[in-house]
């Protein structure tokens, strides 16, 4: 533990030496860092109540001022010190962060506040260390709020290097091991947050190797806060995944019997697979084609056709709630552009409330599309595509 207690009520400073910029970072402003102000070296501290340039609604309540914290996050009702992150949901404490940690700048780096105009704000953490003073691993993040009118807003989360994952005083040593970092965003409501992959182990450094942005570079996290609500609330407004070797990850908090939009690339069918967490409900597909699609279900050891036909914008709701299942039949004439975020939306819901991990694995086939090249091709096929015969649509 820490055996003093830092209260910094005004840490904010005006820029009067340079801190190079970061590549992988926005807003870098040649050699004078990220704005023209940033936090005075500390640990544990925080700023005054800061102005946000534009008022959010962050599930349902409005907030038109903000505080940026050391150790990697804002938040909104009260300043937080809070060295060694909780698990979300935290409980009277919205939050938006990053990189939930011990950053200690007293040996280096800055933390920058920048609003480069009305509708943007950056906050920057800039070869950042940690507890206690640390210098030898150094992390550089940033939280970006782009303005989308009427309370709505993007948050981006982007990684430019992580090192390390914990203060000494979390238990770690030589910044890892420990109660490590914890990166997402939480309502304060115990209902609303989303906690990113990794987060409070030591694969939370993973985060500068993937992205959720279809295309996008890695480091890049992007989350899209409409009317209030989580992404995946609407299909305007869907989850987005994590690319793998096999196919898209998904990791979310659900609510019993209140769907959940995901969205993948295209292809011409998809594996539906919960890893861990309730089972699945219903299911509702979006409409291309035909907008008819074959169900298939797992046995235990093999895919089985279940002779069901599902009809596009039409909730399929399962005999028995499953943990895998199977469609069919995305028209290959469709020739959607496969880094397309919304092409194929997929509404799901859950047996349980609780978090859920699972994967949406495509089926695929090799379709050649014309320049660009950005454009691509599918990938091989993994067969059962002709087999599957129409059946009356339910």
């Amino acid at each position: 533990m820490k055996f003093r207690t830092l209260l910094l009520p005004a840490l904010i400073a005006t820029l009067s030496g340079g801190a190079q910029a970061v590549s992988m970072l926005d807003f870098g402003v040649g050699d004078r860092g990220y704005g023209t102000q940033f936090l005075a070296a500390n640990d544990d501290g925080s700023t005054n109540q800061l102005p946000l340039p534009f008022d959010i609604d962050f599930f349902g309540q409005t907030f038109s001022n903000f505080f940026v914290n050391n150790n990697g996050n804002i938040s909104f009702l009260s300043a937080i010190g809070t060295y060694t992150p909780d698990p979300f949901p935290i409980s009277s404490q919205p939050m938006i962060a990053p990189f939930w940690g011990d950053v200690d700048t007293r040996g280096t780096g800055n933390v920058w506040i920048h609003s480069p105009n009305a509708n943007t704000l950056a906050v920057t953490w800039d070869a950042v260390g940690y507890y206690s003073s640390a210098t030898d691993k150094t992390n550089s993040f940033q939280l970006v709020l782009r303005n989308q009118g009427g309370g709505n807003f993007d948050v981006d989360f982007r990684y430019e290097r992580l090192e390390w994952t914990t203060g000494d005083a979390s238990d770690g040593a030589n910044g890892l091991g420990g109660i490590p970092a914890q990166a997402g965003y939480d309502a304060g409501d115990g209902v609303n947050y989303l906690t990113l992959p990794g987060s409070r182990t030591g694969d939370v450094l993973n985060l500068q190797n993937t992205t959720n942005v279809a295309g996008g570079e890695a480091g890049l996290w992007s989350f899209a806060i409409r009317n209030g609500q989580l992404p995946g609330s609407s299909a305007s407004n869907p989850l987005m995944p994590v690319a793998s070797d096999e196919g898209w990850n998904f990791d979310f908090n659900v609510v019993a019997g209140t769907p959940v939009f995901i969205d993948p690339d295209i292809a011409i069918g998809y594996d539906y697979i919960v890893n861990s967490g309730p089972s699945i409900t219903s299911v509702l597909l979006p409409t291309f084609g035909d907008g008819l699609y074959d169900l298939w279900l797992w046995n235990g050891d093999a895919w089985v056709a279940s002779g069901d036909v599902l009809s596009g914008g039409v909730t399929f709701t399962f005999d028995e709630a499953v943990t895998r299942f199977r469609i069919l039949g995305i028209e290959e004439g469709a020739a959607l552009d496969p880094l397309n975020p919304t092409a194929f939306v997929t509404g799901l819901t859950f047996s349980e409330t609780g978090p859920v991990s699972m994967s949406q694995n495509p089926i695929v086939v090799t379709v050649p599309v014309p320049e660009p090249e950005t454009y691509a091709m599918f990938l091989a096929g993994l067969g059962l595509i002709a087999a599957a015969r129409r059946r009356r649509a339910r």
